[in-house]
């Protein structure tokens, strides 16, 4: 195999070997520094390539793709600032613990700290949220080939095995571009000659199976002495895992309270799931937890954590498949490092099998009569409030499409208030760091890795904050239809402390703006929808399913009525 230079040579060595160990998606930022690595991706057949202008967008579309397909993808920049804009994405991945390989191109080390342009300090730019990083040296005929291959496998295996972000930053010198350099390949490829016929990654890791839980017996022990338990349902992966949740929590006959991400809470129809549980502990009568059993991440409801802090339960049992702490009460007795289904199935044949609890049957009945006043609340009115949007998007979302909920208010009503009688979609979201940045680009990478429709709920700030990513909605395979909700600045402040301090509340807290997005989708080429009832919703929502083309519907909501409306359900539930 002959290549125009060393450069390419490398950067064809570090495409091929992320292909061979799995990985198709490389999202790509255009740049000079990065060439060798872009050509390299531009001219193999089984690379999969998402070119975007803004790395930060770029990174967090990564992001969404590798949410919804469970499996690495490729970020690559040129030098400089293009790498620093990687931050805010990386920073989510490493919250979120899900694999994303970052390749950022650089200049030599001659050039460092020396005022040459676009040369910045890259190595470990980054910090901690990275679980593994490294500075590849210039390509060059003195190191042999088989260094770029098992710097890949590392990289993917580090990724993977620690579930978080892999940096490699890549220097290259001229020449850039894929121009002929006279070089006796076949003595420098001598060592890779078996790699190159194989097909195969030049590494493979084989990681240890499973050895089952350890002191089963004594955890299945605590968990049986808990009286009045409760099943916490929070971020679940797929179907097994929920099923294993629910079978678990039957075998106990406790409630699962299940968050929004769980899978759990839209379109999943078994008795034992208080899909309203937040409203449910509005006012905690007769609701008591000595012991908690929670699976997957955190939970979306402020209300859990109020109820859990003032309960203090004796037994908090933690399973995750992660050794990183999630307990920002501290209240976590016995933390669980390992796959939701294999905990279920060690500790299930040891616990005992109970008859449903008084608890739950009490908080059946509670499910379904918060159900009927939601419901009744919100068809009173047929203005559109951010509740009866959320509602609506959730009986009206296609069973098999995938959810998007932005932070701030979306996720938090879609937990609150959605339909649990809709249909069963993936739901995701960014609630690693939590933040507002990134979230179009999210959702177009989670459509893409989803490979099926997707709706995005986000609110006016967030959707001003990414508005460039609007453009990657024209160049995937699946449409997006985002739902901005304009209450015209930061609505969940409203619902804050600080909202009673009226000489700094609006200007600094509540953000106030004239903007509307019909300009934004006219110049982005998406279809637009300003609907101004619920039944105008329901057709634009529709006829975005049916046209199968991303689109804005933007709902126009007044922030003050909008907080009003949110307190008069509040106190319509509480009773």
């Amino acid at each position: 195999m002959k290549y125009p230079n060393i450069n390419h040579c490398w950067g064809t060595l570090v495409v091929e070997e992320l292909i061979r160990c799995g990985v198709e998606y490389f999202c790509v930022a255009p740049g000079s520094r990065s060439s060798p690595l872009t050509v390299a991706i531009a001219r193999h057949k089984k690379a999969k390539a998402f070119v975007h202008f803004d790395e930060r967008g770029l990174a967090f579309h990564a992001l969404g793709y590798v949410s919804a397909a469970g499996k690495p993808a490729v970020v690559v920049c040129t030098s400089g600032t293009a790498a620093a804009n990687f931050l805010p994405a990386v920073v989510e991945a490493s919250k979120k613990k899900i694999p994303l390989i970052v390749l950022t191109a650089d200049r030599p080390p001659e050039l460092r700290q020396t005022g040459a342009v676009q040369a910045i300090e890259q190595p470990g730019i980054f910090g901690k949220y990275t679980v593994w990083q490294t500075d590849m040296p210039c390509p060059d005929l003195a190191i042999k080939p088989e260094f770029v291959l098992t710097t890949i496998d590392q990289a993917l295996y580090q990724a993977a095995r620690r579930r978080g972000v892999a940096h490699i930053n890549c220097m290259f010198r001229e020449p850039l571009a894929p121009v002929e350099v006279k070089t006796g390949w076949d003595k420098y490829l001598g060592g890779i000659k078996a790699w190159q016929r194989s097909g195969r990654p030049y590494t493979e890791y084989v990681g240890a199976a499973a050895a089952g839980i350890p002191d089963a017996k004594h955890i299945a022990g605590r968990i049986n002495a808990i009286k009045n338990g409760i099943v916490a349902a929070g971020k679940l992966n797929s179907d097994d895992q929920r099923r294993a949740v629910v079978h678990f929590a039957k075998r106990l006959g406790w409630p699962v309270f299940a968050d929004v991400s769980s899978g759990l809470r839209l379109g999943y129809k078994d008795e034992g799931i208080i899909h309203y549980f937040d409203q449910a502990l509005l006012t905690r009568r007769n609701i008591k937890a000595d012991g908690i059993v929670h699976f997957g991440g955190r939970m979306t409801s402020k209300r859990y954590y109020d109820f859990i802090e003032e309960q203090s339960p004796s037994e908090y049992i933690m399973v995750l498949n992660h050794p990183l702490r999630s307990d920002p009460l501290h209240k976590v007795s016995v933390r669980v490092e390992a796959a939701v289904t294999d905990f279920c199935q060690s500790i299930g044949p040891l616990l005992k099998t109970r008859a449903r609890s008084k608890q739950l049957a009490g908080l059946i009945k509670a499910n379904t009569r918060l159900d009927q006043r939601i419901e009744t609340f919100l068809k009173s009115d047929e203005r559109l409030s951010e509740p009866r949007v959320a509602r609506l998007v959730s009986q009206l979302v296609p069973a098999g499409s995938g959810l998007f909920l932005a932070n701030s208010m979306p996720i938090r009503d879609m937990d609150m208030y959605a339909d649990f009688k809709g249909a069963s979609v993936r739901v995701a979201g960014n609630r690693g760091a939590s933040g507002i940045d990134g979230l179009v680009a999210s959702a177009a990478g989670f459509a893409q890795g989803l490979k099926a429709p997707v709706t995005l709920m986000i609110g006016d700030l967030a959707a001003l904050h990414d508005l460039n990513s609007l453009a990657m909605l024209k160049d995937i395979e699946q449409p997006v239809i985002v739902v901005v909700l304009n209450n015209g600045g930061g609505a969940i402040f409203s619902f804050l402390p600080i909202a009673g301090y009226k000489d700094v509340f609006e200007k600094f807290f509540g953000t106030p703006h004239p903007f509307t997005f019909a300009n934004a989708a006219a110049m982005f080429e998406l279809n637009y929808a300003q609907p101004q009832n619920t039944q105008s919703f329901i057709r634009a929502y529709k006829q975005s399913l049916k046209s199968m083309t991303s689109s804005i519907i933007e709902v126009i909501v007044d922030r003050k009525e909008n907080f009003v409306i949110h307190q008069l359900l509040r106190e319509q539930l509480s009773l």
